[in-house]
């Protein structure tokens, strides 16, 4: 995946997909539930035709190249529309204008909600996704379903680790942190021992701190029937999170700079931010933007809510998706299967992507590829255990994409400011149920 640019996209999409409320929720249209069989699909690559992919994910490129080798009559026209929230609003303009929307789509996970509620994707199952699902692991296969419907197809995943700097832990004899007391203690440690060092950064980010929270068992969104949702972030795995990081916060542990920047990679390089909690696409970042720590860097487990827990949760990651505008649907199924199942699963991990594939992230040559940067250390096996322990029953909000937008509004005031974590969250909880009740939702707190 793009791995960079997935934990930067918490921007704002200006508007969610216009939102046929009065239609009955996410239900699949009379054209979505006639499919597609089998052989339908074998027909339609023997007939050919053009299938037009708007992504960012460099790894596809190979994929196009490969399926149509492999269906010469096939033309796989790859685009970059922009990344994220950029493709999002020309992908909704598209859509809504009736014309210049592609075949498929790459969305996030936490982006997918909206799609699907302004019914502009359509639903896999009925050609043969259904097949396909114990294929992939927990996190992914959560993120793309609802109910009985597969909306998208896991390009990857992002289960979390604790990417740390050793050389630093080691000159201040800190160890590694297996729960997240120990984690506040090493974070005390670290900058005592060097007032410039801080145990990671910090400056208010959406996707961190739903997954933070998501691994400590908060489940702050609920969505019913499409048009019935709930925000409620006064659950107890929130509370379990804010009693942690408000500390943090409040003794100045953690850097005050921004994710993606300058400064952070400069951190990164020179040790003064000494950890990261992220996902398992990380590793290409570092390699290419930390490129002077090469060596100094481990990877260990997320650290735990509870002692002797072995909980994990999803940081990042994307799906294919076929919108409804789709020319030849048969096709545009055929490309999605490819590129997320198979032999092009397997070609993106051998690229860098990581997998959402079960039988990928239990390969042999997967786990037991070596990162030189991280030492020989074969962390993909960190990735795969944290993989296999993702909490379930997540789910995001059909706006999520406006939901994170204003994140720095509300709960971003609790880093520079007196208001407190769970103060933000309230502001940010009382913005999310204003704005789904404007956008026709039924809201419950």
């Amino acid at each position: 995946m793009s791995t960079k640019i997935t934990r930067r996209l918490v921007g704002v999409v200006a508007t969610v997909c216009a939102l046929a409320l009065g239609a009955a929720g996410c239900g699949s249209s009379a054209d979505e539930a006639s499919g597609a069989g089998k052989q339908d699909i074998e027909n339609a690559l023997k007939q050919g035709g053009k299938v037009k992919v708007w992504a960012w994910e460099p790894t596809l490129a190979k994929v196009a190249t490969d399926f149509e080798k492999k269906y010469p009559k096939v033309d796989i026209e790859l685009v970059n529309a922009g990344t994220g929230d950029k493709q999002y609003t020309a992908l909704q303009n598209a859509l809504a204008a009736g014309s210049g929307a592609p075949d498929v789509a790459q969305v996030e996970y936490y982006a997918l909600g909206q799609f699907v509620f302004g019914k502009s994707v359509v639903d896999l199952a009925s050609y043969g996704a259904r097949t396909h699902e114990r294929a992939f692991s927990a996190g992914p296969t959560n993120a793309v379903r609802v109910g009985e419907s597969i909306y998208a197809m896991p390009m990857d995943s992002g289960p979390m680790a604790l990417f740390y700097n050793k050389k630093v832990f080691d000159k201040h004899g800190i160890k590694v942190p297996t729960t997240w007391a120990e984690y506040t203690q090493a974070a005390r440690d670290l900058h005592k021992a060097d007032p410039k060092v801080f145990i990671t950064n910090d400056t208010g980010d959406a996707g961190a701190t739903t997954s933070l929270i998501w691994q400590a068992g908060g489940r702050p969104y609920k969505t019913e029937d499409g048009t019935k949702v709930s925000v409620d972030f006064t659950d107890a795995g929130t509370k379990t999170y804010t009693r942690t990081w408000q500390p943090l916060l409040d003794e100045h542990l953690v850097a005050p700079i921004r994710s993606w920047s300058d400064e952070w990679y400069k951190g990164l390089a020179d040790g003064t931010i000494a950890t990261l909690s992220i996902g398992a696409w990380m590793p290409a970042n570092f390699s290419s933007g930390v490129a002077t720590a090469s060596g100094d860097w481990r990877v260990a487990p997320l650290p735990q809510w509870t002692k002797g827990k072995n909980v994990s949760a999803e940081n990042g990651g994307s799906s294919l998706v076929m919108t409804k505008d789709a020319r030849t649907k048969e096709l545009a199924y055929a490309f999605i299967e490819y590129a997320t199942t198979g032999a092009g699963a397997t070609s993106r991990v051998a690229q860098g992507a990581f997998p959402a594939t079960v039988a990928d992230l239990e390969s042999k040559a997967f786990l037991e590829t070596k990162f030189p940067y991280f030492g020989g250390q074969q962390a993909n096996q960190v990735f795969a255990e944290s993989a296999r322990n993702v909490g379930t029953g997540w789910s995001y909000l059909p706006y999520q994409v406006y939901a994170n937008s204003v994140f720095n509004d509300t709960v971003g005031k609790a880093y520079v400011s007196g208001t407190k974590l769970d103060e933000g969250l309230e502001s940010w909880q009382q913005a999310s149920v204003k704005y789904g009740k404007d956008q026709g939702f039924s809201v419950g707190e």
